[in-house]
């Protein structure tokens, strides 16, 4: 007799919630046991649908059959055992389910070109099962979500492992569920983040022995053991880990011979200000503090605004350490000089006397990069815990593939992390190299 493990609480309110939900989403790291939750889900919905077509799919047929109709014992063919057969729906590949409100016929379809979509084209289907739904090619699933318009009751089931934030299944889909959801306006989108650690068919001592051979601050167990969406290849800050993070208590005895600020300004992206401190004879780099404001295409601040709110932060700085407006320079991004005029006006009307200087950039990024890497790995690069942005960036920031397959070393630029905040700390940094002795 097989002795089956236990659902846990989280798992078993995701099955509840789908029964009445529209869009039941499974995500998380590799070995939690998501495919087979969504799979009882959907199950349970396919029992009672009162439509007959229905579709599953992966980014391949083969991937469909393996995830959804096998799943390792537990797919739909052992779901339903007794009652169903593999056959062919208008030449393709389907499963055939006798239910409790008659027979359902399932396709089968591989989702990860662009021409897949074509496939599925000309039938309407009651519900919806993709297995890795962010390895699928974004017009198949598109097309999915638009041949289930006419279903009597419409139902999409999704299962997936975490991709970087920026990945369009996120972008287009998923944080608007979520922006949705906040409001409390779309109470019928089901969504579970699920982990290895509640996946209680493996045994607390040989979890806890696998668990160890894993650097925990590597992006590799965050993405495959804990399911946070971050970028998991080609990291560049490799030496970050949690002895970069400090608190206000952990500098409450630091001085700084100098303060610095560099300021980024991000067009239609984050505009960011970062206040770095110096340590005597030139030790640590500190991340004391920030500024912030990330804008969309219709809704940025004029120069004057962002002037203004920096400026405010400035005032804020200099009342929070004694020296400040006697050792403190500004390097504001070099390309915008109606920024940094307005900037410079702000500080004089207020009378602020610390110049702005256009920020160093003639030795190019892979040099402020390197240098950040050398403090990171000296041990000589602090953050502030609560500068979460800056943080991410560090985290997550990468290579971009493509251009270090051509020979380039490009920082990637997409969105999938705060860039901007490493640009701002890189231009308060990157003045004082020479000091520094890297």
């Amino acid at each position: 007799m097989i002795d089956y493990a236990p659902l846990t609480a989280n798992q078993a309110d995701y099955i509840r919630r789908s029964k009445d939900s529209w869009l039941n989403v499974a995500e998380g790291g590799k070995r939690a046991g998501k495919n087979i939750i969504n799979l009882i889900a959907y199950a349970m919905c396919l029992e009672i649908h009162p439509d007959k077509l229905h579709l599953v799919f992966g980014v391949s047929l083969g991937a469909a059959k393996m995830n959804v109709i096998d799943s390792n014992g537990f797919g739909l063919q052992w779901l339903f055992e007794g009652r169903c057969r593999e056959g062919e729906y208008k030449n393709r590949d389907a499963l055939y389910i006798q239910t409790k409100t008659g027979e359902k016929i399932i396709i089968i379809a591989g989702g990860g070109k662009a021409n897949d979509a074509a496939r599925i084209k000309g039938n309407s289907y009651g519900t919806v099962y993709g297995t890795e739904v962010n390895e699928c090619h974004q017009s198949f699933v598109q097309e999915v979500f638009d041949r289930t318009l006419a279903s009597s009751f419409r139902q999409l089931f999704f299962d997936l492992n975490p991709k970087p934030p920026s990945h369009w299944f996120y972008r287009d889909v998923l944080d608007y569920q979520d922006e949705l959801l906040e409001r409390g306006e779309n109470l019928g989108y089901n969504y579970g983040h699920f982990t290895v650690l509640g996946n209680l068919s493996i045994p607390n001592d040989r979890l806890k022995s696998v668990l160890a051979t894993y650097d925990k601050d590597s992006l590799w167990y965050k993405a495959d053991i804990l399911g946070k969406r971050t970028a998991a290849t080609g990291r560049i800050y490799t030496g970050y880990s949690k002895t970069v993070v400090v608190t206000r208590q952990e500098i409450k005895d630091f001085r700084f011979i100098e303060f610095s600020i560099g300021i980024d300004i991000g067009g239609t992206d984050a505009t960011v200000a970062t206040l770095t401190g110096i340590t005597p004879r030139y030790k640590d780099v500190v991340l004391l503090d920030g500024y912030y404001h990330k804008q969309g295409k219709e809704s940025g601040y004029t120069h004057d605004r962002y002037a203004q709110e920096i400026v405010n932060k400035i005032v804020e700085w200099s009342e929070m350490y004694p020296a400040f407006l006697s050792c403190t320079h500004i390097f504001a991004e070099s390309a915008d000089k109606l920024f940094r005029q307005a900037l410079a006006n702000e500080l004089r009307r207020r009378g602020i006397h610390i110049q702005v200087v256009p920020a160093y950039k003639k030795e190019g990024i892979v040099d402020r990069i390197r240098l950040t890497n050398i403090l990171i790995n000296q041990g000589r690069y602090k953050v502030m815990a609560h500068l979460k942005p800056w943080l991410e960036a560090l985290e997550n920031a990468t290579w971009d593939e493509k251009e270090r397959m051509a020979g380039e070393w490009v920082r990637t630029d997409d969105g999938s992390y705060p860039v901007d905040c490493l640009d701002s700390s890189e231009y308060a940094v990157q003045p004082f190299k020479r000091r520094l002795e890297v």
